[in-house]
């Protein structure tokens, strides 16, 4: 990755800016006491996701939540109730595997109730006096691609309709290509599992005031296995989710291909998920490339032509 651009170089050029909310010190997040004791990442190939090389990650769309990231920060918590989840994200450039330094990670997700920041009015979810989900959800499964506005998944971005940004949040990558979160885990809302939307910004600049300039080399989304959606949902507040839950094989916008899809390795205590869960993955991207939104759906692939920024998308 490069500090500048030369002019002769083929790039779709995003220009964008990140501004610090009241020009704020951020305060460091640790991983230390948010997630609970236990063996190794689940899956994780033995000697550590360091040591391999990855093909790129599956790009996914956008959804119409997203909102240029306005918080530089590590924790996006804010007054969120929930499972306590510390995410760590390793970018790599998946033609060398080197780790990509500098680079601006957002991540933006539902809280416990299905409820997006900033559009609180339309986005689906809520408490209830329902049964919880169980392991079998009730109604007919989604099939074929999102169709529908907000809360259903489909439709283009949409305009925020409140200034709240709980749950979301840009940090940068370290000298390892790394970046910890601190959130919560996510809940869920009609039609879509239990997701975390991300995107990786590269070739802009740091700068007091935030991330400026560069371009969008990947948007994604992060799944959970159901193991773990269903030990969530014993516990308050997702308990009182009533919405019919859409389990990772129902969904239609997990490209079913494991972690290469964003399917996170997670370590907690199933008797014990209400102390905290840890999650990693290693995002293989095409720093070259463009990928600011995208229409790919199940079936497609990985997409690897640049996409514009209009493309429709789902939640």
């Amino acid at each position: 990755m490069t500090d500048t651009q030369e002019p002769s170089q083929q790039r779709d050029v995003t220009r964008r800016k990140v501004l610090a909310v009241g020009g704020a010190a951020v305060a460091a997040v640790g991983v230390g006491g948010t997630a609970a004791a236990g063996g190794a990442f689940a899956d994780e190939p033995r000697g550590g996701s360091d040591d391999a090389c990855y093909v790129l990650t599956t790009e996914t769309t956008e959804g119409p939540y997203y909102i240029d990231a306005d918080k530089i920060r590590r924790d996006i918590t804010e007054d969120q109730d929930g499972i306590p989840l510390a995410l760590t994200l390793k970018v790599i450039d998946a033609d060398t595997c080197r780790p990509l330094r500098n680079a601006a990670v957002d991540i933006w997700h539902c809280n416990a109730v299905g409820i997006y920041s900033g559009y609180e009015a339309m986005s689906g979810g809520g408490p209830g006096g329902g049964t919880p989900p169980s392991g079998t959800p009730t109604g007919e499964p989604p099939t074929g691609a999102p169709t529908g506005g907000p809360g259903g998944g489909g439709g283009g971005h949409q305009e925020p309709t409140d200034d709240e940004r709980y749950l979301r949040g840009t940090w940068r990558t370290d000298r390892h290509g790394e970046v910890t979160f601190r959130t919560v885990f996510p809940g869920w809302y009609q039609g879509r599992c239990v997701h975390i939307h991300v995107k990786v910004h590269v070739d802009g600049e740091w700068t007091d005031a935030g991330y400026e300039g560069g371009h969008t080399c990947h948007t994604g989304q992060l799944f959970f296995d159901e193991k773990s959606v269903l030990a969530a949902a014993e516990v308050e507040p997702y308990a009182s989710n009533d919405t019919v839950r859409t389990t990772l094989d129902e969904d239609t916008i997990y490209p079913d291909n494991g972690h290469e899809g964003g399917l996170l390795y997670l370590k907690y205590d199933r008797r014990k998920i209400a102390r905290g869960v840890r999650a990693r993955l290693t995002m293989g991207v095409a720093p070259d490339e463009t990928h600011d939104s995208t229409d790919t759906f199940p079936g497609s692939g990985p997409s690897s032509a640049p996409s514009s920024s209009s493309s429709q998308s789902a939640s």
